[in-house]
């Protein structure tokens, strides 16, 4: 998996980062035409972060895997996201349906263990497939305004804030902390009393 990692703001305590975003390369980005020396580096999204967060940019969030957002989890993460293109624009076809899919079958799995399912969302912004085919074909374009892109990832923005908001701490964070910090004091037994008789 390819991950681009882009932090905004000062660092929070520990290190740890409250929310990882899955993005997929193909939303929110103006329509390109594909040419033979290949596709420029895709953007992500503005989201204006208030704080850092993990922002990981995938060819389609359609390909994500339970374990990838599970260890996202297990890192510390209070809240993890998946921005998928619209279902109707998406460059491989299936792939945001088969996030969706995925996203309710993970959060039936946070339920089951206990994290609670609202730590998972899922968002949509608008996907390029049509926009690159017709650029393809040579022909116009319809775009999306720039600005209604950036009123919508800082609409995301702002949803998952307020969710976050509402969410206690991770417990996996807590416990992994209360783990590290049980080895950094335990006491060993240096005692030979097995070979004394």
């Amino acid at each position: 998996m390819n991950q681009d990692i882009a932090g905004v703001g000062a660092p929070l305590l520990g290190g740890v980062m409250p929310i990882t975003v899955f993005v997929c390369a193909n939303c929110a980005r103006p329509g390109q035409a594909p040419t033979s020396a290949g596709r420029p580096r895709p953007g992500v999204p503005e989201f204006g972060w208030p704080w850092p967060v993990r922002e990981i940019l995938v060819a389609c969030t359609g390909r994500l895997q339970p374990e990838h957002v599970l260890k996202a989890f297990e890192s510390g993460s209070d809240m993890v996201t998946m921005v998928a293109c619209e279902e109707d624009n998406c460059h491989y076809l299936e792939g945001s349906k088969r996030c969706a899919r995925r996203a309710d079958y993970l959060r039936s799995i946070l339920n089951a263990i206990g994290l609670g399912g609202e730590r998972l969302m899922l968002f949509h912004l608008p996907g390029t497939a049509v926009e690159d085919m017709a650029l393809a074909a040579g022909r116009a374009a319809p775009g999306c305004a720039s600005e209604a892109l950036n009123a919508q990832a800082a609409a995301i923005r702002d949803q998952i804030i307020e969710a976050l908001g509402a969410l206690p701490p991770n417990p996996l964070h807590q416990a992994r902390a209360a783990v590290h910090g049980e080895e950094a004091c335990q006491e060993v037994d240096t005692s030979y009393d097995d070979n004394e008789e």
